[in-house]
């Protein structure tokens, strides 16, 4: 499997969104980074995006102080009117489920999304792991879309004909004979332990098992190791730009986007301020 390095195409998110008054704070919460920015309703960053290193060990009630201080500057600058945020892990009706980088003891059903806005005003918040997000800024609404993020571990997510799926932690599933999972095989770690080139050949892995288990039309890969791929892409897989878990906020607020996932029941009445 050859491993050199060719073209690849970065997608930007060009969806346009009914209502342009709208500034939406949009939060990607990664495993090692924490990065926010204002943006408008078609995804277009208002102010810069800034940047602080994920707390380790970390609490909710620290996640949401850090976040806190990190996102006060930029509602000074650009009042928000509305809160998104991408959270590597499962969540359902705004509350987290899972967060396996941050450790499993404390953090079963907790309402971070309610937390972090009561702390900024009491702004209307939506909150969906992050692999969703960004795939909201990249995907084109047509067919089986699949998104794979490459950071500090693997997320994954699906949509059909532009719609979000029930989320399912394939980044949990055993991808090897001895048991390991992709979040261990593709994982930062182990690019580190077993250098770019090997690292590469378990994503071309990794892309055949996807392309066999999920019959996507197309495969987004997204997150901060994208950019590190250096094999071949099949034509129907691209990567995304690293702003796109930012970027991706805004369509988290136009009422079909999320109607299926059942994670937002107030979304499934078709209602809403893009509606």
């Amino acid at each position: 499997m050859p491993t050199r390095k060719t073209s690849k195409t970065t997608v930007k998110s060009t969806t346009k969104a009914k209502s342009t008054s709208e500034r939406i704070l949009a939060i990607d919460v990664g495993g090692t980074g924490l990065k926010a920015a204002i943006i408008d309703a078609s995804g277009q960053m208002k102010t810069e995006r800034v940047r602080v290193a994920t707390p380790h060990p970390c609490t909710p009630e620290q996640l949401v102080d850090t976040l806190t201080d990190l996102v006060t500057p930029l509602v000074a600058q650009e009042p928000a009117t509305l809160i998104s945020i991408g959270f590597p892990g499962v969540v359902r009706n705004n509350r987290i489920l899972t967060a396996p980088h941050f450790g499993q003891e404390g953090w079963h059903d907790i309402p971070l999304a309610d937390s972090l806005a009561r702390r900024l005003g009491g702004l209307p918040v939506r909150m969906i792991n992050d692999a969703e997000m960004q795939g909201f800024a990249a995907i084109e609404g047509h067919g089986i879309e699949f998104v794979l993020t490459l950071g500090t571990g693997a997320g994954t997510a699906l949509f059909r004909d532009g719609e979000l799926m029930p989320h399912l932690e394939l980044a949990h599933h055993p991808v090897s004979k001895k048991g390991v999972a992709y979040d261990e095989y593709i994982g930062d770690a182990a690019r580190e332990k077993i250098g770019n080139k090997r690292w590469n050949r378990r994503v071309h892995k990794v892309i055949g098992i996807l392309s066999t288990l999920v019959n996507y039309d197309k495969l987004w890969i997204g997150g901060g190791n994208a950019a590190r791929l250096k094999i071949d892409l099949p034509p129907n897989v691209a990567t995304v730009s690293n702003d796109a878990g930012i970027e991706g906020g805004a369509r988290l607020w136009h009422p079909r986007s999320v109607r299926e996932t059942r994670q937002l029941p107030q979304a499934n009445e078709r209602t809403g301020h893009f509606a």
